[in-house]
């Protein structure tokens, strides 16, 4: 692959997955290991399987452009906390709809508050990449904090 000047290259990143026959799976992500289910006609092992764990990258990039918008956009809120639901069919086997409430503690504007909805659409890498092949939408809720009483 030749670079082009000017033209910063694509991030890379790195998983390992592990699983025993008839047992326990894993993730190696950065330095965390991530306990998953991974077992076919077996019983539940309690950890993630693959959908969960996509609604989660899912929810981990709302979440990482919430502290980004903080950042660039000077957006103040104490917290978020956001549900994920992905909802796939069969057959085809994929993923049809991803849906979204992310609630935050804060004291700006509709209008902030809209802006900052606005730019994680915009700029969240898993979100465009999951809204090129299925329905994504959501709703982004401020919760006011209680100031001094």
């Amino acid at each position: 692959m030749t670079s082009t000047p000017g033209v910063k290259p694509p991030t890379s990143y790195r998983v390992t997955g592990t699983a025993q026959a008839g047992g326990p799976a894993r993730i190696l992500a950065a330095d965390e290991t991530i306990r998953l289910d991974a077992g076919w006609a077996t019983p539940p092992t309690g950890g993630p399987g693959p959908a969960e764990l996509l609604a989660g990258a899912f929810a981990a990039c709302l979440l990482k452009n919430v502290a980004r918008a903080g950042h660039l956009l000077n957006f103040t809120y104490l917290d978020a906390t956001v549900t994920v639901t992905a909802r796939r069919q069969d057959s085809p086997p994929r993923f049809v709809e991803i849906g979204y409430d992310l609630q935050l503690t804060t004291d700006e504007s509709e209008r902030r508050v809209e802006l900052l909805h606005s730019n994680l659409r915009r700029y969240g890498t898993v979100y465009n990449t999951l809204a090129a092949v299925c329905d994504v939408h959501g709703t982004v809720t401020a919760r006011r904090s209680a100031g001094p009483g």
